[in-house]
């Protein structure tokens, strides 16, 4: 007997409902760039989602730079991105993305000088930008460098808390002979909607850097973090807006040196989206990049991340398990997780090793695992006049 399959996705945009994952799924458009990474996503008040990330080359080279997509409300499939950023001396990575008092989409960068004889990573040498869109991510300004120390790089965007106190994660890279392996996280505060910002640092926090920050009650916070250090996600809490936050420790789900992406939800749990794999030998104070980042996870937690009884595996890859297998498994990364206006949840990552972005789309219930009538994107009978 023979049975119908599944369509193939391809690198156009088009949307459509994985009946095995009850997911609405897609491969955006790579805009003839051979790599992609870094994805982040953003709800417009319109409805619109926007996802935007960085391409070119290879990541630390000086042509890469941030693009962005969009899918109009309703429509079947992303539109092809379009540039952002463009310097021709800095590698512009990590964007995030922030819907500003002014009405604008702020996209926020790292911009690090392109590489130099004897030295492969610059990171040491960025600076955070912004560049604004006043037309739904269609067309960019110029940028503004927002903070010009060198070394400073970020990942998630800035989050507005209860108080109106608005909290924007960053770690400081250094150059040293232990890499990456030292960065501290900092906080960048602002009191006054991003005229003035002070810098708050993590104690003890080297090594624990792309924190997420998460409003659990008014002025309590938990912050969660990639490891260099391969393995486990940590976590971090502050009880006074974020003016002083404890000492990171493990949570207990595996972190591989990949960056994670955590939010509180409308019901109130907390979902992290990550590569759930680490180092079987970690080394405190020594990064390791183990290298296997499959499968691309989301996990709850009911008692704000401090256990995570609720884990599916929501990009499952090639699915080869065992060492001798693990080279042929592509890599799925760097997730970005989201909840829009509607309660759905949405999930970006880099994927085929950086080929290019996958999304998908789905519901806390698909997490775990409740049967649900599904309500998506895709429309067959469009599809098929496609």
């Amino acid at each position: 007997m023979t049975y119908p399959t599944l369509p193939t996705l391809a690198w156009d945009g088009a949307v459509y409902h994985n009946p095995l994952m009850n997911t609405d799924e897609a491969l955006l458009p790579t805009g003839g760039y051979p790599t992609a990474h870094a994805p982040a996503m953003l709800e417009l008040p319109n409805g619109d989602l926007l996802c935007c990330w960085f391409a070119g080359t290879y990541e630390g080279s000086a042509d890469i730079h941030i693009v962005c997509s969009r899918l109009p409300k309703g429509a079947l499939a992303w539109e092809a991105p379009v540039e952002v950023s463009g310097d021709p001396a800095r590698s512009e990575q990590n964007p995030s993305l922030f819907f500003g008092p002014d009405g604008a989409v702020w996209c926020m960068y790292t911009a690090q000088l392109d590489r130099q004889a004897g030295k492969d990573n610059m990171q040491f040498t960025s600076q955070i930008r912004c560049q604004k869109s006043t037309d739904g991510g269609r067309t960019w300004s110029a940028y503004e460098t927002v903070f010009p120390r060198e070394g400073s790089f970020c990942r998630q965007p800035i989050q507005v808390l209860h108080n109106g106190r608005w909290i924007f994660a960053n770690w400081l890279c250094t150059d040293s002979a232990e890499g990456l392996s030292g960065d501290p996280t900092v906080f960048q505060i602002s009191d006054d909607q991003g005229k003035t910002w002070r810098q708050v640092e993590m104690p003890q926090s080297r090594g624990r850097v792309h924190a997420n920050v998460v409003e659990l009650d008014n002025g309590h916070l938990a912050a969660f973090m990639r490891s260099r250090e391969a393995d486990f996600i940590y976590r971090s809490e502050s009880f006074d807006w974020g003016d002083s936050w404890s000492a990171p420790t493990a949570t207990p789900i595996p972190n591989n040196n990949s960056s994670i992406s955590a939010l509180r939800l409308n019901s109130g749990r907390i979902a992290i989206a990550c590569n759930p794999t680490c180092t079987p030998d970690p080394v405190p104070g020594k990064a390791a990049w183990p290298g296997l980042r499959c499968p691309v996870s989301v996990a709850l937690s009911e008692d704000g991340g401090k256990t995570f009884p609720l884990i599916r595996w929501m990009e499952r890859g090639e699915g080869f398990m065992g060492e001798e297998n693990r080279t042929n498994n592509q890599q799925y990364e760097y997730p970005y997780l989201m909840q829009s206006t509607d309660g759905a949840l949405h999930l970006a990552y880099a994927a085929h090793t950086r080929k290019g972005i996958k999304y998908m789309r789905f519901t806390e219930a698909d997490v775990m695992g409740a049967k649900r009538e599904r309500v998506g994107l895709y429309n067959p009978t469009a599809a098929q006049s496609r």
